[in-house]
């Protein structure tokens, strides 16, 4: 993604006293991106002293933070000796920024599983192609150059869907706070009605069974570099068939076939991650504190409190480690099918479970990796016409894992869950591979707590 490159560097630079003091910092390459939001990112200003020996690593820093905007394909931190010297005997250092941007508008087709992962459709869907979605994916990043993005989604078949959002970083000349709010509608014909032995079960209908509509709004301050605040308001809006409401009465709770509510999120996050895409360094961490149904009309009484916190160690120059902890604490102990989440979704999931799902109303994870860089490269392409596309970086590393996770299930008889309310436990090991625009492919072998041994395969891209 780039590098630091110094040239011609003060003669005394292996006096580790010696003290060098920045003079201009410039940027180049960021013909759409305005040059604040770059130095938006950097710690280093003109007119910092500093050791001279500390400069390269103060660089690469402000170079991983520039990174993370996800802006840009290569950046690289340039360092020049100014032709005289300030702040009397004092060397004087220029710093350049050059950049290579990204190509902001993506128009993507859209075909894409319907169920929770790959492994899910391949292993127990038949590998049914009647459970795929298609459309588009509109993306214009970067919109007026504030790294504002603007995000249009609309796909069809198994899962109609249609979503909008837009956001801006910073709306103030301090550059704290920010703003996102969208809008969401989803349909179903086909849906899991419950989920049984830790199994999704499908409905499977040529009616419409269910639609989801939520729109939201939220206000995000980043006082630092590395810390982010967050408050997001967001009404939902749920309506079944009466098919699915005698189906699984729990569904909504009591028979229901519509649920509306106000959602009320605070989130605290802490990134200092050496590259969001594949991280190798670094940490994160945070909390979200959530409350579903806050005026007295919402069908909704419920609470959750979510945290993690994962860091990742270089070992040398090839051996990377990586450890992390996610839980969730939610309230009351009754509460709708649709809200009850354990193990299964998203990343949250043992690894060797990835064909359950663990409801349950309070669960924590345990994950541990071990990884191996057999090479990182990044070559250009001269003949590529798009100069946002002639770069392409690609890296592979050999993974091994090891993960531990427990749900509570208050209620384990809705399931008949046989993996709620015990230790779980996975490992394996696989490769990883990373390119560019965020893309990156999971290849593993695992063996879980049961003794299944199964191979998995996941592709994930970061927008």
């Amino acid at each position: 993604m780039g590098t630091v490159q110094s040239q011609n560097l003060p003669a005394d630079s292996a006096d580790t006293t010696a003290l060098v003091v920045v003079g201009n910092v410039s940027i180049e390459g960021n013909y759409r991106t305005r040059t604040p939001i770059i130095l938006r990112e950097m710690a280093l200003k003109p007119g910092d002293t500093l050791r001279l020996v500390d400069l390269p690593n103060r660089l690469e820093i402000d170079r991983r933070k520039i990174v993370n905007t996800n802006l840009f394909v290569t950046v690289e931190m340039q360092t020049f000796p100014e032709e005289t010297t300030t702040e009397g005997s004092l060397e004087a250092v220029d710093i350049r920024v050059v950049v290579k941007e990204r190509w902001y508008f993506l128009a993507i087709p859209v075909f894409q599983l319907a169920d929770r992962n790959f492994n899910e459709w391949w292993y127990d869907r038949d590998r049914d192609l009647r459970r795929v979605t298609y459309g588009l994916y509109l993306s214009y990043n970067n919109l007026t150059g504030r790294a504002d993005r603007l995000r249009f989604l609309a796909e069809f078949g198994f899962i109609p869907k249609y979503e909008m959002t837009y956001s801006v970083p910073y709306i103030d000349k301090a550059q704290k706070l920010g703003i996102t709010t969208g809008i969401s509608y989803i349909t179903n014909k086909s849906l899991p009605y419950r989920t049984w032995r830790d199994k999704l079960d499908y409905f499977n209908s040529e009616n419409l069974n269910r639609e989801r509509f939520y729109t939201f709004i939220s206000l995000t301050r980043r006082n630092k570099f590395y810390t982010f605040h967050s408050v997001d308001l967001r009404w939902n809006y749920i309506e079944l068939s009466d098919t699915i409401a005698a189906l699984n009465p729990n569904y909504l709770l009591g028979g229901r076939n519509q649920q509306q509510y106000f959602q009320l999120s605070y989130i605290f996050s802490y990134d200092r991650r050496d590259n969001v895409q594949y991280p190798l360094r670094g940490r994160i961490g945070g909390i979200q504190v959530s409350k579903l149904g806050i005026i007295p009309s919402d069908n909704v009484n419920l609470a959750y409190l979510y945290g993690w916190y994962r860091h990742y160690i270089p070992i040398s120059k090839r051996w990377f480690a990586n450890s992390g902890v996610r839980g969730r604490l939610s309230l009351p102990r009754r509460q709708p099918y649709l809200q009850t989440l354990g193990l299964g979704y998203r990343s949250d999931l043992v690894r060797g479970y990835e064909l359950y799902v663990v409801d349950g109303q309070h669960y924590a994870l345990w994950q541990n990796e071990l990884k191996f860089k057999i090479f990182d490269i990044q070559r250009h392409f001269s003949w590529i016409p798009i100069r946002q596309f002639s770069t392409i970086p690609l890296a592979t590393y050999l993974n091994t894992f090891a993960d531990a996770g427990y749900v509570r299930n208050f209620y384990p008889e809705r399931s008949n869950t046989n993996l709620g309310n015990k230790l779980l436990y996975g490992i394996g090991m696989g490769l990883d591979v990373v390119t560019f625009y965020n893309m990156t492919a999971r290849f593993n072998v695992t063996v879980n707590g049961n003794g299944e041994q199964r191979f998995f395969f996941n592709f994930g891209r970061q927008f």
